[in-house]
């Protein structure tokens, strides 16, 4: 498979790991890196996902499992990759999960587990990254998979305060970094259509694209083409930014045009523009 907006060898002779990668954005992540040229490592807890993702993914994938909540794990897992390449570029701390509950139903346990897989699994990966791999090669990238939009997911409280825990770690490990040539972005992901949204309520998936200003989910292939230019040698110069890819989900609260905008003619309405 050929990227549609990359070339061949953009990222030849890179290798990347991506946390999470089995299923959903980790998985089209994958498949554009290796169409950019990079050979990639996918991690996650479940054996026949990730096998069953690397048959389809094809030469230069391939996969570790282990926990990226436990230390000791997210230590093998970085030495597998060096391991197998001998070296790692890009890490892409997708791994992440929650549920759909209103926040005053989230028991504290909730919030934990929540907070333990989204921000402690991100903080432990990346600290094996660095040590064991990033920061002995003299730098690489660190993407951190956020969630969009900033200002809360009703029914997902939780994560939601748990992403933006991430994206106040990207900003200053970003400046901690720096001197070791380590780049570190967060990419706040929207709505996109991925086996994922099949697990929340009817009712909660026939309104998503309706709170999307651009009028649709996002294509897992966009999310990978934006981490794809971040592992590219453009990517530094993003280091400590929070990349938003929504459809302009950030700017809006609510169904996408509101109800009562549109109810004459069904369109939105322009202003009238003076001819110059």
């Amino acid at each position: 498979m050929r990227s549609r907006i990359f070339a061949d060898d953009t990222l030849a002779g890179q290798v990347a790991l991506i946390t999470g990668g089995g299923t959903g954005l980790g998985r089209a992540t994958a498949a554009e890196l290796l169409a950019c040229g990079a050979s990639v490592v996918i991690c996650g807890r479940r054996q026949e996902v990730l096998d069953a993702a690397v048959a389809a993914l094809g030469e230069r994938a391939s996969a570790v499992t282990g926990d990226v909540r436990d230390a000791d794990d997210a230590a093998r897992i970085v030495d597998t990759v060096l391991e197998r390449h001998g070296t790692l570029h890009t890490l892409v701390n997708n791994a992440g999960g929650q549920y759909f509950l209103p926040a005053e139903a989230i028991a504290l346990k909730g919030w934990e587990a929540v907070s333990r897989l989204n921000v402690g699994g991100t903080l432990t990966m990346t600290r094996a990254a660095v040590d064991r791999a990033l920061r002995p090669a003299g730098g690489g990238m660190v993407v951190n998979v956020t969630l969009s939009p900033h200002h809360g997911l009703a029914g997902m409280t939780h994560s939601s305060a748990a992403r933006a825990a991430v994206e106040g770690a990207t900003r200053e490990l970003a400046a901690d970094l720096e001197a070791d040539g380590i780049g570190v972005v967060a990419v706040a992901a929207g709505h996109f259509r991925t086996d994922a949204i099949g697990k929340y309520p009817p009712e909660v998936q026939a309104s998503v694209s309706m709170s999307v200003p651009l009028g649709r989910m996002g294509d897992p292939e966009e999310h990978a083409w934006l981490v794809a230019l971040l592992a590219s040698p453009l990517g530094r110069r993003f280091s400590g930014s929070v990349v938003t890819l929504d459809g302009a989900r950030d700017n809006w609260f609510g169904p996408w045009p509101p109800s009562g905008l549109t109810e004459r003619t069904g369109e939105v309405p322009t202003e009238e523009r003076r001819a110059r």
